[in-house]
């Protein structure tokens, strides 16, 4: 896997001050992205032990909240594996943290085996996610005055308390 920044002190990618890793590879080209480059599986840098140690570092901090997974896209079936792992290391080494993710698929989608970002690794990795941060880009839905968040179409779910209950829970 590839990652194209890597963002300290960031406040726009989910509540609180984040820690933010934008993958490299989406297939879903939403129309207006504000990523294009992402898109590419080879744009930017090799994600290596040394990536996720310096990720590992920067979440130390009292005053960083957590770890925000966007992109490109996170749900590539490419990208999955690396990121479950990591985020299991996130999540034994920094447990007071919260985990956001991006993807311009919705919740459902992911969860459907018909789906091509459904994998091995899918259930895992929402297993260990806070926020979700679901659904494409729409133009024609975008709304400025959302937070977190650039259209309306676009959902904020409290993954843990969606999981445990079977029906989509909003963060708020």
């Amino acid at each position: 896997m590839n990652y194209g920044e890597i963002k300290n002190c960031d406040i726009a990618n989910g509540a609180g001050v984040r820690v933010s890793l934008f993958v490299s590879g989406c297939r879903n080209h939403c129309e207006h992205c504000f990523q294009p480059q992402t898109w590419d599986f080879g744009y930017g840098q090799p994600f290596t032990l040394e990536t996720e140690e310096k990720i590992l570092r920067m979440l130390e901090p009292s005053y960083i909240t957590g770890l925000t997974l966007l992109g490109g896209e996170p749900f590539e079936p490419e990208n999955q594996s690396v990121l479950c792992a990591f985020v299991e290391k996130v999540r034994e080494r920094q447990p007071g943290k919260t985990v956001w993710a991006y993807t311009g698929f919705t919740l459902e989608e992911l969860r459907d085996p018909g789906c091509r970002a459904n994998c091995g690794s899918t259930e895992k990795l929402l297993s260990m996610i806070d926020v979700l941060v679901d659904g494409r880009f729409i133009e024609a839905q975008k709304d400025i005055s959302l937070r977190f968040r650039g259209s309306s179409n676009q959902r904020l779910i409290n993954l843990p308390e969606t999981l445990k209950r079977g029906y989509i829970v909003d963060w708020e």
